[in-house]
């Protein structure tokens, strides 16, 4: 049984922005002021800049091959079945996080109300018992919306979508219009210090700002359902990024602006006001706008279940892909009646849940699924320039212009930005992606498993470009030993990456290309 085609245009960009105005616009602002003072303005262009350039790639690539799922089929086309595995692990866990982010946003504005949700652990907010358990009836919720209708899962998406960015140009305005103290942009000069660029890039990774761009891959990962190719796919992975960038602007502005000057006395870092749990919600009941309060608290749970619901839906689709290809066993790729992959959605849940334990609070899951998603966007521009090199009469019925230039950039921004997320969240990863060798190997073991494209050679650049990112986390100045100082390490990560985008295009397989993207 196939999917079949069921979304349009403006649906699909309507799911792209969903998935992206989750709980980053929550926290974020927060976090990321926190970390580069109103320099968090700059962090969110540099992030929506980069964001928009890997996304560039992915519009060509998706429309070329139309498949669910994307993430693990178009690495196997270029480079055949060991990297399409690797990367699709990497993908698939990252994505996987998502949920729980969402989850843990909801239950942390709840806890305002409700104190034994979350309680406090190294100043890092925590669910309790109770708090698991209504973690585990929303995560089944989503799943539950998933499963039992596609016109369900529209009419719901749509709905939630015109609600929360409704609230979001609400939140703006007010803000801006009842407090607006111009002398907190006044430090925005010293983020052009190092010390003030490394702030900005660090919020960039861990502050919530890169996670809030995530959204754009759900237009790789449901084009195998998308209509009208040429336009949709285009639309819903570069407007998507473009639309949220506008609305991060003016919450991060207004959120800035609206702060009183006392509550800065102690320094960005030590930010603190009555109701920081809850950001927004905090500022508008400082400010007596009750009306506002009441709207942020609904849009709470409404902001984050649309995001969550929206990945449960595109993560499916990344472990639907690799059963159909043999990577993970074949029943997780059954679907129902109405052609949702619903053995892929329950075993999402089952293991988004064990996720609660090791990542403690909102910022640890953020800073991991950054880590993870960045690396599989990795495949983006080295597919594309793979593909044009081996079919360079293929019809594309979008073909991206400057693409050598635009695929260096987009390489270099994956890892500037896995890199900003730092050593402690880089060794997590590794030990994640090790993992998924040891699945792999056991899925080999499975004599009914066959790959007819292997890629023996074209896998010779995954490991010393994994291998490479962590060694230069763990010796750069990001959490790192600083072995490799701020500014020098830029340059280090630029010739790192033309190296391995030169060796991972030369290693590219030549097997099946044609045949596999006409039977697509």
């Amino acid at each position: 049984m196939e999917l079949i085609r069921r979304f349009s245009p403006f649906t699909l960009l309507i799911l792209s922005i969903n998935g992206m105005v989750g709980s980053a616009w929550l926290f974020a602002p927060l976090y990321a002021a926190k970390i580069a003072g109103s320099g968090a303005i700059i962090a969110w262009i540099i992030a929506g800049f980069a964001t928009a350039i890997i996304a560039l790639t992915f519009a060509e690539l998706s429309v070329l091959i139309p498949v669910a799922g994307g993430t693990a089929k178009i690495p196997e086309v270029s480079h055949g079945t060991l990297t399409s595995f690797t990367l699709s692990w990497i993908a698939w866990l990252s994505a996987l996080t998502m949920a729980p982010i969402e989850v843990q946003a909801v239950l942390q504005y709840a806890s305002t109300y409700f104190t034994s949700l979350v309680h406090t652990v190294n100043d890092t907010p925590e669910l309790t018992v109770i708090g698991l358990v209504w973690a585990t009836v929303l995560m089944l919720t989503f799943c539950i919306i998933n499963i039992v209708s596609f016109k369900g899962l529209v009419r719901f998406n749509f709905f939630i979508f015109s609600f929360k960015v409704a609230i979001i140009i609400f939140t703006i305005f007010a803000l801006i219009k009842v407090s607006f103290n111009s002398t907190n942009f006044s430090d925005l000069h010293t983020s052009f210090s190092v010390t003030g660029w490394q702030a900005i890039l660090t919020a960039v990774a861990t502050g919530g700002v890169a996670f809030a761009f995530t959204g754009f891959k759900h237009g790789v990962e449901l084009a195998g359902e998308a209509k009208k190719l040429a336009f949709a796919i285009p639309l819903a992975i570069v407007g998507s990024v473009v639309c949220c960038l506008i609305l991060y602007l003016g919450l991060q502005i207004a959120f800035i602006g609206a702060l009183h000057p006392t509550a800065l006395l102690q320094g960005w870092a030590n930010l603190s006001f009555v109701g920081d749990v809850g950001p927004f919600a905090g500022l508008a009941a400082g400010l007596g706008l009750i009306w506002l309060l009441k709207l942020l608290y609904i849009d709470a749970a409404v902001s984050p279940s649309g995001a969550g619901l929206i990945y449960v839906t595109s993560t499916a689709r990344i472990l639907y892909a690799m059963s159909r290809i043999g990577y993970v066993p074949k029943f997780l790729s059954y679907l129902n009646k109405e052609d949702f992959p619903v053995a892929a959605i329950f075993v999402n849940f089952v293991i988004g849940m064990f996720l609660f334990l090791p990542l403690h609070g909102w910022q640890a899951m953020v800073s991991f699924l950054v880590s993870g998603m960045v690396i599989s966007y990795a495949i983006g521009p080295i597919a594309l320039l793979s593909l044009r090199l081996d079919l360079p009469n293929e019809k594309r019925l979008f073909r991206l212009p400057a693409a050598p230039v635009i695929c260096l950039l987009a390489f270099y921004f994956c890892n500037l930005m896995s890199y900003w997320t730092g050593w402690d969240t880089m060794w997590k990863l590794a030990i994640a992606i090790l993992i998924g060798f040891v699945v792999f190997s056991l899925s080999l073991l499975n004599k009914k498993n066959s790959f007819p494209n292997m890629g023996f050679k074209s896998i010779y650049w995954i490991f010393p470009y994994l291998g490479g990112l962590t060694l230069i986390s763990y010796f750069g100045a990001f959490g790192g030993k600083n072995v490799i100082p701020f500014g020098w390490d830029f340059l280090v990560i630029a010739m790192f990456s033309i190296i391995i985008l030169l060796l991972a295009v030369k290693n590219r397989s030549t097997n099946l290309k044609t045949e596999s993207i006409n039977s697509l």
